[in-house]
C-alpha cells in the first residue's frame, strides 16, 4: 500500500456567493492545480464531494462536468455523497485510490450551493438525512442538537455558560481566517441572549447556510518530491457508522462512529490524542465540538466544557480546536466541509495559515455525518 502525499491545497471564501455549483467547483479546482503545480491533464482520478447539487440546484454531473471544466479528460470521475460528511469521504476516497495504486495523481474537490434557498428549504433538505420515521414527525438535526445538549448539561453538571464559550472562541478564531463567512466576534451574552432555536441552543450556537468550494491534492508520497520539497503526509484515516435512529443509541451524548473512527485513525498513524497538536472538529452545533473532543480522547467524558471554560482549546491554549473558526464561523457548505478541515490542518502543517498560525507537527479532522451517523477521521503529519 502506497503511503500518500498532499500536495496543493485551496479553500475559496465561503459565505453567500452569487454564483452555481460548477462555478465554485471549477474555482477551488483550478487554485488547488495551480497550488500543486499539476495540470489537468495530469490527473488520473478527479472526485466531488457534493451531499445535495440535485435538491439545491437541480444539477446532477457535477463530477462529468468539472473534469470538462478543469481539462482533467480522460480521468476517472467520481461524486462522493456521504451527507454533511461529504468532504472527509471524498478525502477517504482520494486517499484509497492513491493507496491502492490505482492512482499517481487525484484532484479532490468538495463544494455546496446553499443560500439561494431559504432557512425552512434548505433545512429541509439537510433533514433528508434522517430516518424516514424520525422525518415525518419533523424530526431534524437541530432539534436532536437540543435534545443531546440538555441531556449532556444535565448529565455532567455543566453550566449553559460553556456552549457559549465555544461560539465566542470559533468566532474569535473566524476573524483570523479570511476565508470564513463570518469574520467577527461575539461575546457571551451574545451567544446566550440570542433567539432560542432549540432549547437549551440559541441562534448563535448553529452554524450558518453556506455557498464555497475547497480541493486537495494527492499523490504517491513517493513521488511528492518530483512536485515539490514540502508537502504533508495522510498517516492514518478511518471511517464509522452509527445507528441510523438516533434514540437507538446507548447514550446519544457518546457518539461511537466519532470513537471508532478515532481509534482506527490512530491505531494507523501509531499515535495517540496526546500527539495531536491541532484539530479541525465539525461544530455543525456548540454542544458537537465536546462530544467529539470526549470521543477523540482529547478530554475525559464528561469534561469537554471544562475545556471550553478553561480557555484550552483557542489558538494560543494547549490543543488548539478549530482555528479555521470551525463550522460555526467559517461556513458549513456540506460537501466542502470536510476538504475544508483538511485545508486547515494542511496550512497549519505547512506553516501557512497565517495569523492564526500554531505550532503543530501533527494534526487532526474529524468530519460527522448527520448526527454522528457516519464519521470520518483523518491524521496528518509534516513530510
Amino acid at each position: 500500500m502506497e503511503d500518500v502525499a498532499i500536495i496543493g491545497a485551496s479553500m475559496t471564501k465561503f459565505g453567500e456567493r452569487d454564483t452555481w455549483i460548477q462555478d465554485l467547483l471549477a474555482e477551488a479546482g483550478i487554485a488547488c492545480l495551480e497550488d500543486a503545480g499539476v495540470s489537468g491533464d495530469a490527473v488520473d482520478h478527479l472526485y466531488v464531494s457534493n451531499m445535495a447539487s440535485g435538491e439545491f440546484e437541480g444539477q446532477t454531473g457535477t463530477a462529468n462536468a468539472l473534469a470538462h471544466d478543469l481539462n482533467a479528460m480522460p480521468a476517472y470521475t467520481q461524486r462522493i455523497d456521504q451527507t454533511s460528511s461529504s468532504g472527509g469521504a471524498g478525502i477517504y476516497a482520494a486517499w484509497q485510490s492513491v493507496a491502492s495504486g490505482a492512482s499517481d495523481c487525484t484532484l479532490l474537490v468538495g463544494g455546496e450551493k446553499m443560500t439561494h434557498r431559504t432557512t425552512s428549504e434548505a433545512t429541509d433538505v439537510i433533514a433528508s438525512l434522517t430516518h424516514p420515521a424520525e422525518y415525518k414527525h419533523g424530526i431534524t438535526l437541530p432539534s436532536f442538537a437540543g435534545l443531546t445538549a440538555r441531556a449532556y448539561l444535565d448529565k455532567h453538571d455543566a453550566p449553559r455558560e460553556s456552549l457559549a464559550e465555544v461560539a465566542v472562541k470559533n468566532h474569535y478564531h473566524g476573524t483570523q481566517n479570511p476565508h470564513a463567512q463570518f469574520q467577527k466576534e461575539v461575546d457571551k451574552e451574545t451567544v446566550l441572549e440570542s433567539p432560542i432555536v432549540a432549547d437549551p441552543l440559541r441562534l448563535y450556537d448553529f452554524c450558518p447556510i453556506t455557498d464555497g468550494s475547497a480541493a486537495l491534492m494527492l499523490v504517491p508520497e513517493s513521488k511528492a518530491s518530483e512536485y515539490t520539497d514540502d508537502y504533508v503526509v495522510i498517516s492514518g484515516i478511518a471511517g464509522a457508522t452509527d445507528t441510523h435512529v438516533v434514540h437507538q443509541r446507548p447514550d446519544p451524548t457518546v457518539m461511537n462512529g466519532v470513537v471508532e473512527s478515532g481509534e482506527s485513525a490512530y491505531e494507523m498513524a501509531g499515535k495517540s490524542p496526546e500527539d495531536i497538536d491541532v484539530a479541525e472538529l465539525h461544530d455543525m452545533f456548540t454542544i458537537l465540538e465536546f462530544l467529539q473532543m470526549e470521543g477523540l480522547g482529547f478530554a475525559d467524558v464528561g469534561k469537554a466544557w471544562e475545556h471550553a471554560m478553561e480557555g484550552t482549546t483557542y489558538i494560543d491554549g494547549e490543543l488548539p480546536i478549530n482555528t479555521s473558526g470551525g463550522l460555526k464561523s467559517k461556513g458549513h457548505p456540506l460537501g466542502a466541509s470536510g476538504v475544508a478541515q483538511g485545508y486547515e490542518i494542511y496550512k497549519q502543517l505547512m506553516n501557512e495559515a497565517g495569523d492564526r498560525q500554531v505550532d503543530a507537527d501533527v494534526g487532526l479532522a474529524c468530519n460527522v455525518g448527520g448526527f454522528g451517523n457516519c464519521v470520518i477521521t483523518t491524521i496528518m503529519e509534516q513530510a
